[in-house]
């Protein structure tokens, strides 16, 4: 056991917060290798067409230029792939390869790869490339896509549908034809996508003597990414080196297989020599993934005291052209129908989702998956039942929530949860908001022509997934996590682990959990993640389980380290070891806390004099542990914000005045790097849900693909963020913690769209469609 005072729940700064203020960053795009080459790509100006036509004989002769590929010199390299998961039943998707063969399927789909000694030249050689395209008919509309008669959006498939699905409760009709209220929307949420601070980047180095790839890759999941590589180039996984070094934000982003890395990897492979692809600005908005765009429909059904019966929801989730690949497409939508109505008691549900295809970009996981969706239409309808019922927001959720003593619960739409606190958050967020100061002042400056609303959301995360999420499915992404934990000669400690580190502080919450099992200070404790060779395998960074899985796996390690140096100091002292406790770096008396030894001097001995050890002592201070959950399938965080704004009904400009979060995920390891993490999700909540969109005219073509058009929030617009806790340690883990990089995004629109709408009330207007730009609002109100 140890009795040093715990780091676990203390805040600690990131260890690499200062190295990056330092601009010593260690970025994919900082790595320059012997005889690297560079990567441009010649793109589809169109959405849809056939090519007809392509020479590359002039851009071949160009100044700089190594290597031309097309899809006839450089797709037989690799296997194709596609994004259908077996448990989607039904689902189709067209095979993807490297290069775009015989038809384009939106505008940017890469055609040409030209490699030269330098970005610049192989860019003056993409202008080179004669392209002859014909045109054809792009799907562009969702809607219009399923309607008989409609183009394919790809060769091959059978239709425009790519998944269709629905829950179903046997009660739904008589819930609604017994119900003595029923309110309905319509609803759309736009495209956006990540910006991420930096864009895709790889470095792919292929050593033909060796038969060695290594591959510097900016991502989330190094050990995906290796599977990937082996089995798509025919390569032992064995020879297939995977290393993610500092990562300038991914957000779900980077989770996906895309045409530019694995052509990359495909012609280091072809020319024996490192090559590097770095998308700009420009070409990220034309294939990144994007997220959302879904358009829904949903109606909820009410008793006569407000309780709600049912709800009953359509969700259209537009894809792009292809379902990603290995994730899919589908996740999103499937989140959304299933977290619908998730923090209320609700006995009866449908819930319908139909993904669809499109020639445009895309879409795939993004921060909180279908979170922001699902939340938003729950707490619309959730609003407008309160406002037909002469019921105030707060006390129409507290009669509808789960009850805080009735768990363990299963929802309408078959989640099960283990233990939440609506209620407990409901109450705190009210007194940390002053919710009836708030309402006093709202009404005072009506009277004086100033439009302030107040909305609130309360939400249900998902966090900690096991197999269930996709390995039961057939995609090669691993449930589970591994960490190597050592005690070094000098007394200190060492860990490497397969949990990732974005930015997010996952290598200090995981030094804080060691060092809180051997007696040490976090600074004492070396964390090194992102790197196939040197880290043990593991499922990595996504879906809120760096801290819940990652940090369980470490618990459990520093344990059983904890345990073998225990056993080897008494060995030495010739004690009993249950008599024995770490703390302060040395192993103490548990009854008197006085030193026996220091873990220096364990390790000078372990590692240079066992000889002067028992016959038969374990001088080993390395152990190894793997940890998957076992439990729940999931491990579902909660909580509920609320958001304060400002409409001017005028310009229908939006001012966001305060933002508040109350906010359970579990057991906190860190309350600074908590903080931290629901802010920024809170502002890419809050981005989507009044700045960014992608938006696409007729034709298929993005009509806002550069900084210059596409909005994203910055820090004078966005609100003070306050923040409160609960904490409920989830049972099935010793570590008790969940997970939280996006409980800030799953509510932040939710609300929003609630306190804009409450601002209009007076007007009667309403608005159901993000992002809630000025000219939408002015829309609403008739001004336009």
């Amino acid at each position: 056991m140890t009795t040093s005072k715990g780091h676990i729940g203390q805040s600690h700064r990131r260890e690499n917060a200062l190295r990056h203020l330092a601009g010593r960053g260690r970025f994919v795009t900082d790595l320059v290798l012997p005889r690297m080459l560079h990567v441009a790509f010649v793109r589809s100006p169109m959405a849809k067409g056939k090519i007809v036509e392509l020479d590359v004989s002039d851009a071949a002769a160009a100044s700089g230029v190594v290597r031309v590929f097309t899809a006839e010199t450089l797709n037989d390299m690799c296997a194709p792939w596609t994004g259908v998961l077996d448990h989607f039943a039904g689902m189709q998707s067209g095979a993807q390869n490297l290069l775009a063969e015989k038809e384009v399927l939106w505008a940017g789909h890469p055609v040409v790869m030209i490699l030269a000694h330098s970005r610049a030249e192989a860019e003056d050689a993409c202008e080179l490339v004669m392209l002859d395209i014909e045109d054809e008919d792009a799907v562009v509309d969702g809607e219009a896509a399923l309607v008989g008669g409609s183009p394919l959006a790809a060769e091959g498939l059978d239709s425009n549908l790519c998944f269709q699905t629905v829950l179903k409760t046997p009660g739904l009709e008589e819930a609604f034809s017994s119900a003595a209220h029923v309110v309905e929307g319509n609803f759309t949420f736009g495209r956006h996508t990540a910006v991420s601070l930096e864009p895709r980047a790889i470095v792919a180095d292929f050593d033909p003597s060796t038969g060695q790839l290594n591959v510097h890759q900016g991502t989330q999941t190094p050990y995906q990414f290796q599977d990937v590589y082996s089995r798509h180039f025919g390569l032992p996984e064995g020879k297939v080196r995977v290393i993610a070094p500092d990562v300038g934000g991914s957000f779900g982003m980077k989770l996906h297989v895309y045409h530019e890395e694995m052509a990359t990897v495909a012609a280091s492979l072809k020319l024996g020599r490192p090559v590097r692809f770095v998308a700009d600005r420009l070409e990220s908005f034309l294939s990144d993934i994007h997220a959302r765009d879904h358009r829904v429909k949903a109606r909820m059904a009410l008793d006569s005291n407000g309780g709600i019966l049912a709800m009953d929801v359509d969700d259209m989730t537009q894809i792009g052209a292809f379902s990603s690949y290995p994730r899919t497409s589908v996740a999103e939508g499937n989140q959304v129908i299933r977290l619908m109505g998730a923090p209320y008691q609700m006995p009866d549900y449908r819930g319908r989702l139909s993904v669809v295809f499109q020639n445009k970009v895309q879409t795939s996981q993004y921060r909180a998956v279908g979170h922001p969706i699902a939340c938003a239409v729950t707490e619309a309808l959730v609003d407008l039942a309160a406002e037909e019922l002469g019921l105030d927001p707060f006390e129409m959720r507290q009669r509808n929530l789960v009850a805080d003593d009735a768990y363990p619960y299963v929802s309408a739409t078959g989640y099960q949860f283990e233990k939440l606190s609506h209620q407990a958050s409901l109450a705190k967020l009210r007194d940390l908001m002053g919710y009836d100061a708030l309402r006093e002042e709202q009404a005072t400056l009506r009277t004086q022509g100033i439009y302030r609303g107040i909305g609130i959301a309360p939400f249900v995360e998902i966090t900690n997934p096991g197999a269930t999420f996709y390995g039961v499915g057939g995609a090669r992404i691993s449930a589970q996590d591994g960490a190597v934990v050592r005690l070094t000669p000098a007394g200190d400690v060492y860990c490497a682990i397969s949990v990732t580190e974005q930015g997010q502080g996952t290598e200090t919450i995981i030094a804080q959990v060691i060092a809180d099992q051997l007696g040490v200070t976090p600074d004492q404790v070396k964390v090194s993640t992102g790197d196939t060779d040197t880290t043990p395998s593991g499922g990595a960074t996504w879906a809120c389980r760096g801290a819940g899985i990652g940090g369980e796996t470490a618990l459990r390690a520093g344990r059983k380290l904890q345990g073998q140096i225990l056993t080897l100091a008494a060995a030495i002292l010739q004690t009993d070891p249950t008599l024995l406790s770490l703390a302060n770096g040395a192993v103490v008396d548990t009854a008197t806390q006085q030193e026996r030894i220091t873990l220096a001097e364990i390790g000078r001995i372990a590692t240079y004099r066992p000889d002067t050890l028992p016959k038969g002592c374990d001088h080993s201070l390395t152990v190894a542990q793997h940890y998957a959950p076992t439990g729940y399938p999931f491990d579902f965080t909660n909580g509920i914000q609320a958001s304060y704004v400002e409409v001017d009904i005028e310009t229908g400009v939006t001012r966001l005045l305060k933002h508040w979060v109350v906010e359970d995920c579990g057991r906190i390891i860190n309350p600074l790097l908590v903080d931290e993490q629901i802010r920024g999700g809170v502002v890419q909540g809050l981005g989507p849900a009044f700045f960014e969109e992608c938006l696409y005219d007729d034709m298929g073509q993005m009509v806002n693909a550069s900084l210059a058009d596409y909005l994203v929030p910055m820090a004078g617009e966005m609100p003070d963020i306050e923040i409160a806790h609960i904490e409920t340690p989830t049972l099935d883990t010793i570590l008790g913690a969940k997970g939280v990089g996006e409980a800030g995004t799953a509510a932040a629109g939710a609300a929003a769209m609630n306190a804009v709408n409450d601002a209009l009330r007076p007007t009667g207007a309403r608005v159901s469609q993000t992002p809630m730009t000025p000219m939408r609002i002015l829309t609403a109100l008739g001004h336009l």
